[in-house]
């Protein structure tokens, strides 16, 4: 795999040391995925998302979701409630896993639902007033400038 040295961009940019940071976690995984248990991502509106997880087999005690440091991490244990079977063919995977998601700076998790197999996370994306577009008003050049309703000394 090759590295690639992002110190370029830390001198040309500001406040992107994130994006550079991100690009190089990618960059440097070199392990495949886990594929298990299966999921979606959906966008349900401009600023709302669900992921969708496949736990058939595990019930709402056996699922764990926890958010740490901009990560949504789902983990499941099945309990040991099936020890007294005695099984011909076992096809449902219920074996333990955890998922981990890197959340986005403003994204907070709404809740969760379990229904019908499927672990459904809802997300939304909470942008504060400060991190919101304003406009600038520009004044004259003979005029003061005006701060909030207060002049300037």
């Amino acid at each position: 795999m090759r590295h690639f040295d992002f110190s370029p961009l830390y001198r040309a940019t500001v406040g992107f040391d994130q994006i550079a940071d991100l690009m190089d976690r990618v960059l440097a995984s070199d392990v495949q995925s886990p594929s298990y248990p299966p999921y979606n991502i959906e966008k349900t509106a401009d600023d709302t998302y669900r992921i969708s997880i496949a736990v058939a087999g595990f019930g709402q005690n056996d699922l764990n979701i926890e958010v740490k440091e901009n990560a949504l991490i789902v983990a499941a244990k099945k309990s040991d409630e099936d020890s007294e079977r005695t099984y011909l063919h076992r096809g449902i995977a219920t074996r333990a896993f955890e998922r981990r998601f890197h959340l986005a700076d403003h994204v907070k998790v709404l809740g969760a639902s379990h229904q019908d197999g499927m672990l459904h996370i809802d997300l939304a994306r909470e942008i504060p007033e400060a991190l919101k577009p304003r406009r600038i008003e520009i004044a004259a050049a003979d005029a003061t400038p005006v701060l909030e309703g207060n002049k300037v000394n």
